[in-house]
């Protein structure tokens, strides 16, 4: 969007909603899907309600930032990453907090099935899901600001989304309903293993995101672990979740999986492109399509890991 352009209302809500970033909703449900479908554990309706309720609570969350960033004067009017439509006066700030809401309670709505598939497990992990959304950059303590957004992304954008979504397949299967704790072979240890690649990269979004962010949000008093770490280390810890997630298929592939688990390594030369990107630039000119690349990057990866593993 150019400076002084017009924006429609719906256009306002479609920015606010970010598309961009539904490849971390959606990669995790993916992964997890191809894992359940190796095990001949393939259950649509709840593969289909995981992946609903994972793109409501992205959508929630983003809600979620653009508010409360806005209210806590987070966003100045000069920054350089995509537009924040309560910030920019957009959209009423207590409009998208009603949407944030909605968006949270969507999910939660959806989360009724998979809590009847996977009983209470599901529940303690779909609450403190949403609780985290809000958190991240609301409440007392919001995550994102005292360096604990990577962690946050790492674990319920990664390792939460993947397990659970083969874990309520699973369960739908070899389980009765609303179980009080989880029922044998629904979440083996390999289900832990293929959402690291997923925990890695979509962290790296959010690394790509805070680097760009880095210097607003050290004037502003966020102290998100790019402002921590600075650029150097920032971009040692890119590198290394890099690294991470093209090491884990040839472990799977050396562990005796067949060689299609090794596809997601065509990924590769787009992953060298985004790292040479973030070692040389800082600004939003750069980094603002390198991070729409990198979600580009999940993508491509979650689709050929999940190919390879249902294979």
């Amino acid at each position: 969007m150019t400076v002084g352009e017009p924006v429609s209302r719906r256009r306002a809500w479609v920015i606010a909603a970010r598309p961009q970033t539904l490849p971390a909703a959606i990669a995790p449900v993916v992964v997890g899907t191809g894992l359940a479908a190796a095990h001949d554990l393939l259950a649509v309706g709840p593969a289909v309600a995981a992946l609903l309720g994972a793109a409501l609570i992205q959508i929630g969350t983003n809600f979620a930032n653009d508010y409360y960033d806005a209210i806590k004067g987070v966003d100045a009017p000069d920054r350089e990453g995509f537009t924040r439509v309560t910030a920019a006066g957009l959209l009423a700030p207590e409009t998208v907090r009603t949407a944030m809401i909605a968006a949270f309670g969507a999910a939660i709505l959806v989360g009724t099935y998979l809590v009847y598939v996977g009983g209470l497990p599901i529940l303690v992990v779909g609450l403190t899901s949403v609780a985290a959304g809000i958190a991240y950059t609301g409440g007392p303590y919001p995550l994102g600001y005292h360096g604990l957004g990577d962690l946050f992304v790492f674990l319920f954008f990664g390792v939460v989304a993947v397990t659970g979504t083969y874990y309520v397949q699973a369960a739908a299967l070899l389980a009765a309903p609303l179980p009080l704790w989880l029922p044998p072979d629904t979440l083996p240890m390999v289900a832990v293993v293929v959402s690291l690649p997923v925990a890695t990269l979509s962290t790296a979004i959010l690394v790509v995101n805070n680097v760009r962010d880095l210097e607003d949000d050290r004037a502003a008093g966020k102290r998100t672990l790019a402002v921590r770490l600075g650029y150097t280390w920032s971009r040692v810890e890119f590198g290394a979740l890099l690294a991470v997630a093209y090491l884990v298929p040839v472990a799977l592939y050396l562990d005796g999986w067949a060689p299609t688990v090794l596809l997601p390594v065509a990924t590769l030369p787009l992953a060298g492109h985004l790292l040479a990107t973030l070692l040389n630039h800082t600004d939003g000119t750069h980094l603002n399509p390198a991070l729409e690349r990198t979600g580009m990057l999940l993508a491509g990866y979650a689709i050929l890991f999940a190919a390879g593993l249902a294979l």
